[in-house]
């Protein structure tokens, strides 16, 4: 997941160094869609991985599909750093390579996290601790990389601004070393208990069934994963952008600096908001984080005057607002589609439903984020300066509402949801005894007595 974010994030300092290298190109390409499209392509190429490997990923292989996903994000992103030609040619292969990429990146999703969540529950570990363990394993990371995806500020430090096509460059190409390392790790990896146990590898998956049971759930994960996605990314993407537009005579390696600091307050809100969720459970984690990013982005909006003229005001702003998302819906949206919405059989496929679905929100984010941007600018300097935080803030209280009308998963939660699934195909006259691999089912008669005996204590 590290990996994932880090190649997702470094297109947001890429941009920045871009416009400043081409700006004509940058600005004015394919009609003035060069920056919107670079940044857009990659959300529509994840949009497609997630989908393809939920399938793959269920019907296939986990440990599989997650060794193809690393090996996409590896050669395209050596493809992207090495990206070149004259005008237009050079973005055209960017935006290529960027959605390319993206699939890769997209794929991890419905395989990684998914095995990162039934990993939760192997033995051995602690019921108080599964739920941070999942977070510390995705959510942490993708945070952390987001952070460090700002090497560019170092690396622009290094170089110098005579030196800026080495930055881009650099940045791209660091994110083929987590993949790297990665491929040969995957070849030692084994599939999850509960996959072998519970698959349908060897039988249809009843699809009318599964949504007949899960379709609500499933539906407001995945709303609310789309204003997640809607808010985050892009903020995160342009936060240079908007620091800058605070302190206009700041220097390059200034705003480079003030984009760094904000991402990474990621970090903090998902590690605050891991152990949370094993206290008062992902729903109330998820609703509290909304609740208090909708709060303060309101509060600090109203505070225009005081805030958001200097470059440390918009910062703090920014920090705030991206910090409690990571607390509540960045931490917990991933957990909850990975255990919540869905049995083992199709936990892929509905994961990557929902996950395709927020990122479909990001595309669109990083696609209307500047004409959105260049409207408010239109109608007043306030606006402009306030107006995406108070959108942000009612999506967000928006989302704390259709939160309540999702479960409040205990420990060991997917082990219990496969014992109730396999009677609920039985009590509707599908034959559960192909689920599964062979040799799995003494080991599944046990743990399903265990859980039983549970329930009924």
């Amino acid at each position: 997941m590290f990996s994932d974010g880090y190649s997702n994030a470094a297109m947001g300092p890429t941009k920045s160094v871009l416009a400043r290298l081409y700006p004509t190109q940058y600005k004015h390409g394919l009609g003035g869609q060069n920056a919107s499209l670079i940044g857009a392509m990659g959300f529509a190429g994840m949009v497609l991985g997630q989908l393809a490997f939920g399938v793959l990923s269920d019907k296939w292989s986990r440990k599989y599909s997650m060794f193809v996903c690393t090996g996409i994000i590896f050669v395209f992103s050596i493809l992207c750093a090495c990206a070149a030609g004259p005008g237009q040619t050079l973005f055209n292969c960017l935006i290529a390579f960027r959605f390319l990429l993206g699939i890769g990146i997209g794929g991890e999703y419905p395989s990684g996290s998914v095995t990162a969540a039934e990993s939760t529950e192997a033995a051995g570990v602690k019921k108080g601790q599964q739920q941070r363990l999942f977070i510390w394993a995705t959510n942490t990371m993708l945070d952390l990389a987001f952070a460090i995806a700002w090497v560019r500020s170092p690396l622009t430090r290094i170089f110098g601004d005579a030196h800026l096509r080495a930055v881009w460059r650099g940045v791209l190409l660091l994110g083929a070393i987590p993949p790297l390392v990665l491929l040969i790790a995957r070849v030692f990896m084994h599939e999850p208990q509960s996959y072998l146990r519970n698959n349908m590898r060897h039988t249809r998956i009843p699809y009318a069934l599964i949504l007949r049971r899960y379709w609500a759930r499933l539906l407001a994960v995945s709303v609310i994963w789309f204003i997640y996605d809607w808010i985050t990314y892009p903020f995160g993407m342009y936060s240079d952008t908007i620091v800058a537009r605070a302190a206009p005579n700041a220097s390059f390696a200034q705003t480079l600096g003030w984009g760094c600091l904000v991402n990474a307050f990621y970090v903090p809100g998902t590690i605050a908001g891991s152990f949370l969720a094993d206290w008062i459970g992902p729903k109330y984690c998820l609703i509290t984080g909304l609740v208090l990013q909708a709060v303060f982005g309101f509060a600090l909006s109203g505070a225009y005057d005081r805030f958001f003229p200097t470059a440390s005001g918009a910062a703090l702003t920014l920090t705030l607002v991206l910090a409690f998302g990571e607390v509540g819906p960045g931490n917990n949206l991933g957990l909850l589609a990975s255990k919540a919405i869905g049995p083992t059989a199709a936990r892929g496929q509905l994961y990557g439903i929902a996950a395709a679905i927020g990122k479909v929100g990001a595309f669109i984010g990083s696609y209307t984020f500047p004409q959105i941007q260049a409207d408010m600018d239109a109608r007043s300097a306030y606006l402009g300066h306030t107006g995406l935080f108070y959108i942000g803030a009612a999506l967000a209280g928006f989302s704390a509402i259709i939160a309540l009308c999702l479960p409040n998963i205990k420990p060991d939660a997917m082990a219990d949801e496969d014992v109730l699934f396999r009677e609920y195909l039985a009590a509707h006259g599908f034959d559960v005894s192909r689920m599964g691999e062979p040799g799995q089912g003494e080991k599944r008669g046990e743990l399903e007595g265990e859980a039983e005996g549970e329930r009924a204590q």
